[in-house]
C-alpha cells in the first residue's frame, strides 16, 4: 500500500486551492477532490475581494489561483468524494473506482444557493442582474430599482440591508410568513411588498419582469437578489454523526478541526458569513494545523 497522502481537500473554489496553495508551500502531499461546480464560478465580477481594485471574475480568481500553486509543487487531482471512513488515525477517501489514504482531510464543499424561479436565470446571472450577496455587491445597486425574492424574515431583512443603498426597494413575496415586527420594519423602511403570479418572473431587455397575482406587470427591476437560502454542502459529514449548527454547517473549533481527529473544514461550509476573503483566511488557518498536527505525529516528508 503506497504512503497516505498528507490531506485530501474537498472542493476546489477559494477556501480548497488557497489551502492547497499553503500546504504545499509546507512541503505537504495534497489531493484536491472536486465536482467542478464551485460557487464562485457563478461571480461574473466582484468588486469586494482585496487586492483587485478593478474587480475580479469568479473563474480568473480559480485560474489564478491554480497557477500560484506551481512553483510549489503538483497536486493530485480527483472527482467527487463519495464517502469517508476513519481508518486508524487516517483516513479512507472513497472516489468512484478508486480509494486514497490519507491522513487528514479538509472539508472545503461550500454551500448551494437555492435559485428562484426566474426565466433565463443564467443570463441575469451573467450580466450581473441577478445576484445572491447583498455584503458582496450591494454597493453596485446604489440608486437602482432592487427587488428581493424569497419569503420570511431572512428576506425581509435583506431588502432593509439593501435599503441603503437604493430608495427603491421591493420584496418579492406574498408576506404570509412575515413576523408583525418586521412587517413594520419595512413599512416604516419604505420597502414596498409584493406577490407576484407564479410562473411570471423573467429575465428581458436587461431587467428583470414580474407580474402581479392579477397578471399585471410590476415596473421592471435593474437588480434582484435571491433571498431564498442555501443547502451547506455536508453529505460526506452525515455518516460520521457529526453535530451541525442551527444553519446546517460544520462545527469548527479555533483551528477550523472538526470534532473527529483528522478532519477540517474551511469556507462557506463552515458558517454564514459567505465571502471569499472569509474562507480564504480560514483556509489558511486550517492549512497551518494541518501542518502543525502532522508535525506533531512526527510523519516525514514522502
Amino acid at each position: 500500500m503506497s504512503e497516505p497522502i498528507d490531506c485530501v481537500i474537498i472542493g476546489a473554489g477559494p477556501a480548497g486551492l488557497v489551502a492547497a496553495l499553503y500546504l504545499l508551500r509546507f512541503r505537504r502531499s495534497v489531493l484536491i477532490a472536486e465536482r467542478g461546480d464551485s460557487r464562485a464560478t457563478m461571480i461574473p465580477r466582484s468588486h469586494n475581494y482585496p487586492g483587485f481594485p478593478e474587480g475580479i471574475g469568479g473563474l480568473d480568481l480559480l485560474r489564478r489561483l491554480q497557477r500560484q500553486m506551481l512553483p510549489y509543487g503538483k497536486p493530485e487531482w480527483g472527482g467527487e468524494v463519495l464517502g469517508l471512513e476513519a481508518d486508524g488515525h487516517d483516513w479512507r477517501v472513497i472516489f468512484k473506482g478508486r480509494l486514497v489514504h490519507a491522513r487528514t482531510v479538509l472539508l472545503a464543499t461550500g454551500v448551494r444557493d437555492r435559485w428562484p424561479q426566474l426565466l433565463d436565470a443564467q443570463a441575469a446571472l451573467q450580466q450581473g442582474v441577478l445576484r445572491f450577496c447583498p455584503i458582496c455587491d450591494g454597493f453596485e445597486a446604489i440608486n437602482k430599482r432592487v427587488a428581493v425574492i424569497g419569503d420570511g424574515d431572512h428576506a425581509a431583512r435583506e431588502a432593509l440591508f439593501l435599503r441603503r443603498y437604493s430608495p427603491s426597494v421591493t420584496l418579492l413575496s406574498d408576506g404570509g410568513d412575515l413576523s408583525a415586527a418586521m412587517a413594520v420594519d419595512l413599512r416604516q423602511a419604505g420597502v414596498a411588498v409584493e406577490a407576484t403570479r407564479q410562473g411570471s418572473l423573467r429575465f428581458a431587455g436587461g431587467a428583470v419582469w414580474a407580474s402581479d397575482p392579477q397578471g399585471r406587470d410590476l415596473d421592471p427591476f435593474d437588480a434582484v437578489y435571491g433571498a431564498l437560502g442555501v443547502d451547506p454542502q455536508t453529505r460526506l459529514l452525515a455518516s460520521l454523526d457529526l453535530a451541525l449548527d442551527a444553519g446546517g454547517c460544520a462545527i469548527v473549533d479555533g483551528h477550523q478541526r472538526l470534532s473527529r481527529p483528522g478532519l477540517y473544514a474551511a469556507g462557506d461550509v463552515v458558517r454564514g458569513l459567505n465571502q471569499i476573503s472569509v474562507a480564504v483566511g480560514e483556509a489558511a488557518i486550517a492549512a497551518t494545523a494541518i501542518h502543525n498536527a502532522l508535525r506533531e505525529r512526527a510523519v516525514d516528508l514522502t
